[in-house]
């Protein structure tokens, strides 16, 4: 069932709606299969949702967060009460996206049973309609469980970051045809198992095009190709806030000049006090 959000704007400090907005659903972005491409990006905040909800069909709490948020080596120490507060201040910030949460290494790999309470205690935690997970036909009988289970499960193949030690770093997937063919059997078991969609990270483009083709959910590409049913980045790489970025990325702005540029102006008045200046101190009543 869809829910209906409104906000009160007399409250609100940032009245991101003025009107009730109807948020997507699992359903309707399955129906996007061979359709307009779906738009998704990473959101951790309230105010990063509530400035990329309207453009966005889906949002991911990503665990990247652990890296873009947090400054660690990897998504690998994230844990469970992380991706518990960065989704639910997500979900708060936002009236219109499917929000999908990932869950973090170690939360989902043990068993089932195990995934389930683990997924349960995050949507539950955060309002979000959806968990996602790495893996492939290692994680299929664990996404059947889930679905089975009303817990709508987006995967994830390719180069999936929580196996950064087992893979020796971050390049491309895919290279060789026995790892082709791995990843392609990956897709199509996580689909079957009953995904509503796969990501499919860091692949040579023939790999995310056969499965485009192959199944039958929405293909979700980071470092794929335009030919997936869908694009995500991670927001704060498309908007320019670091200096090194993937290969894949895009950047569509330049935020960390920009913020490095309001600083050092800002920095600037202060010692030369002409900040603050008549319009931002109180005068007494006269």
């Amino acid at each position: 069932m869809s829910t209906t959000y409104t906000i009160d704007t007399s409250t609100s400090r940032a009245t991101p709606v003025s009107a009730p907005l109807k948020r997507l659903t699992i359903p309707a972005i399955r129906r996007q299969k061979g359709g307009t491409p779906l738009v998704m990006l990473t959101a951790y905040t309230v105010r990063t949702a509530q400035l990329l909800d309207p453009h966005c069909d889906m949002l991911l709490v990503g665990d990247s967060l652990g890296q873009v948020i947090y400054g660690l080596p990897s998504t690998v120490p994230v844990t469970l009460e992380m991706m518990a507060a960065h989704g639910a201040a997500v979900v708060r910030g936002s009236y219109h996206a499917v929000v999908v949460i990932d869950m973090p290494f170690g939360s989902y790999e043990g068993s089932p049973e195990s995934a389930f309470d683990n997924a349960a205690f995050l949507l539950k935690q955060t309002g979000a309609a959806a968990v996602k997970l790495e893996g492939g036909t290692e994680m299929a009988d664990t996404v059947r469980f889930l679905t089975r289970r009303g817990v709508p499960v987006m995967g994830h193949v390719g180069l999936t970051p929580q196996s950064v030690n087992a893979l020796g770093g971050y390049g491309a997937r895919g290279r060789t045809q026995e790892e082709a063919g791995q990843i392609i059997d990956d897709a199509r078991a996580i689909a079957k198992a009953g995904a509503f969609a796969v990501v499919v990270e860091g692949v040579v483009e023939p790999i995310a095009i056969e499965i485009t083709r192959a199944v039958e959910c929405p293909v979700i590409g980071i470092g794929a190709s335009a030919t997936c049913d869908g694009q995500v980045l991670v927001a704060e790489d498309m908007l320019g806030m670091f200096e090194r970025t993937p290969r894949f990325v895009k950047r569509y702005e330049d935020l960390a000049g920009r913020i490095t540029a309001a600083a050092e102006t800002y920095a600037a008045e202060v010692r030369d006090r002409t900040f603050p200046g008549p319009d931002q101190v109180y005068a007494p009543r006269g």
